[in-house]
């Protein structure tokens, strides 16, 4: 690795120290800021998205095709945001890392709920479009994100029995 590579990724996962840095005086209180997002509010904003549209608990475990479109939507957004992740020490910054890895992570979960079309009840969400069962989803469900076009692939994939 390059010394330009490493100090180019050094200033990008410090990134959050200096936004926070740069803008903590433009409000009295430093937990509020129009110009960056703290940790913990991402992290509250995230896990309502998740809970509301997802088949979270709030949700009663029930979700649909159109409440995943709007959580992807929201997750979209959330997205924007995660440029304005701000750190006020070491341990926020792990949070804030933390927290984008975690936003990906939820974008991976709305996708393979959305791409299975079917319930997963007992024990996961209940498709409220989509209320049974199917025998041909007796599968696995994959993601793979390309980052060069910026498209997510899905793959259905058999689950081999070894016993």
């Amino acid at each position: 690795m390059g010394g330009n590579m490493i100090a180019g990724l050094l200033e990008e996962m410090l990134r959050p120290l200096a936004l926070f840095e740069s803008h903590r005086d433009y409000t009295q209180d430093p937990r509020v800021n129009p110009h960056y997002i703290r940790p913990q509010m991402f992290m509250f904003r995230l896990q309502k998205i998740m809970d509301e549209y997802s088949g979270g608990v709030t949700s009663q475990f029930t979700t649909s095709k159109v409440m995943l479109e709007k959580g992807l939507e929201l997750i979209g957004f959330l997205k924007e945001d995660s440029d304005k992740l701000a750190a006020e020490n070491l341990h926020e910054l792990m949070r804030a890392w933390e927290n984008y890895h975690r936003m990906w992570q939820a974008e991976a979960h709305v996708r393979t709920i959305l791409f299975r079309e079917e319930t997963r009840w007992p024990g996961y969400y209940f498709r409220a479009d989509c209320p049974s069962m199917k025998k041909e989803w007796e599968a696995f469900a994959n993601c793979v994100y390309h980052p060069d076009k910026n498209e997510w692939e899905m793959i259905k994939r058999d689950i081999i029995k070894i016993y």
